[in-house]
């Protein structure tokens, strides 16, 4: 028979005691025994815990009961008597808690929905996306494609037939939102993986796994994300408050419909300020042919402004003499104005849409201010000439056109920098 040594009015006398020392230097722990390894356990703040105490192979062990008065003295020696019990039988109660914690966690997370993750992976991720449209493209194809079929399915459960019934309505159809998708997928899974939601490989992996269950497909051309051009005027006062080379270079290439290694491979021989002319040679062109542009007044401008500031050859030198401004340096300045989700060459697309939605300039004139070469050989092989005098006109409007929304009285231009350690990527 148990030797009880406890009472409640004992255990409230020494929770007093404790309490009043708890604002002293006398202040210390306390270990009340009640008998046949159940203790007690009296912090200094007079808070207070049951303990089973036992010695296994000659070491000593304890395991928790849980907190007093939450559970009572009578529990706690309800919970003791089991746990000698379990001890007679050759069961150490300390690792039998950790075993069923684990057991636990591992049922209460492998409950959790593929939905619950996701919003899980998202709330430790998205954070760090600065561009809202990414964040928002997640939330919509996770939404639209993937929480219907498989939301409420706890994530352990999620199969490669899943993933399949998710992809294939869209695999041809809309290839490029399924192949995003499926990494959405896959970083969801891997993500749960990691956590101990799942085990196994993770279905929505494609190389050696989806990729032989779903169509082989053409690869898509990847068009250039373009500004609107309905935004350009605001973009060119937004310029204004920028400065260094490449915030220069970026409105020489935009009034030029130019391409970046154009613009940054551009040297003062291939300049004629007076005439207002610019001769790229074939060597420096996609297509492998002379391109003459028209310069607008502005445009003129610019290079008259950078011109006292050149420190070698290039027209946009960058930080080293005699080097041309990075190919990233226009890139970077966009970058810094929170226009993540525009590309410079998407500019040239911004131009093609504004002369062929809002102007009556014919489209081969168009073209040709582009440097494309036309589709129909036919028609190419009778247009011959460059357009230049037309396409004069054409870039001056382009240019009238993007810095319509310029202040009246602008002020002064700020002296362009050398490129800087912010133009460079």
């Amino acid at each position: 028979m148990a030797i009880h040594k406890l009472t409640d009015l004992k255990i409230k006398a020494r929770l007093k005691e404790a309490y009043d020392r708890s604002f002293t230097p006398d202040a210390k722990n306390a270990l009340l025994g009640d008998g046949q390894g159940l203790y007690l356990s009296i912090a200094k703040n007079a808070t207070a815990s049951w303990l089973f105490r036992y010695m296994d192979d000659g070491k000593a062990k304890a395991t928790g009961l849980g907190g007093y008065p939450a559970v009572s003295l009578q529990k706690a020696r309800e919970l003791a008597q089991g746990l000698r019990d379990a001890r007679a039988s050759g069961t150490d109660p300390q690792r039998a808690k950790r075993e069923q914690e684990t057991q636990r966690r591992l049922e209460q997370s492998r409950a959790k929905t593929f939905q619950d993750c996701a919003e899980d992976y998202l709330a430790l991720t998205e954070t760090a996306w600065k561009n809202v449209k990414h964040r928002q493209q997640w939330r919509n194809t996770l939404a639209q494609y993937a929480y219907p079929v498989i939301g409420r399915i706890p994530v352990s459960d999620v199969t490669t037939d899943d993933v399949l019934r998710i992809l294939k309505p869209i695999w041809s159809k809309k290839a490029e939102t399924a192949g995003r998708l499926r990494g959405r997928l896959e970083c969801i899974l891997d993500w749960a993986t990691a956590h101990g939601r799942r085990t196994g490989d993770n279905p929505a992996r494609l190389k050696g796994h989806l990729e032989y269950m779903l169509p082989r497909l053409r690869k898509e051309v990847e068009h250039h994300a373009a500004m609107p051009y309905a935004d350009l005027p605001q973009f060119f006062v937004a310029l204004d408050a920028q400065s260094g080379m490449a915030r220069y270079a970026l409105e020489f290439l935009i009034l030029c419909a130019s391409r970046t290694g154009e613009v940054i491979g551009a040297i003062w021989p291939e300049i004629d300020l007076d005439k207002a002319l610019w001769t790229i040679p074939a060597k420096r062109m996609k297509a492998g042919v002379e391109h003459r542009v028209p310069l607008s007044p502005r445009a003129v401008e610019i290079l008259r402004l950078v011109k006292p500031f050149a420190n070698g050859v290039y027209v946009f030198p960058g930080g080293k003499k005699d080097m041309p401004l990075s190919n990233m340096a226009m890139m970077m300045l966009m970058r810094r104005m929170d226009l993540t989700e525009y590309t410079v060459h998407g500019h040239r697309s911004a131009f093609r849409d504004w002369a062929g939605e809002t102007t009556d300039h014919p489209p081969h004139v168009c073209e040709h201010a582009l440097a494309h070469r036309l589709q129909d050989a036919v028609v190419a092989a009778y247009l011959r000439s460059d357009f230049f005098e037309r396409r004069r006109t054409l870039m001056a409007d382009w240019a009238t056109y993007c810095l319509s929304a310029r202040r009246a009285a602008a002020p002064a231009e700020a002296v362009p920098e050398t490129a800087s350690a912010d133009d460079e990527p």
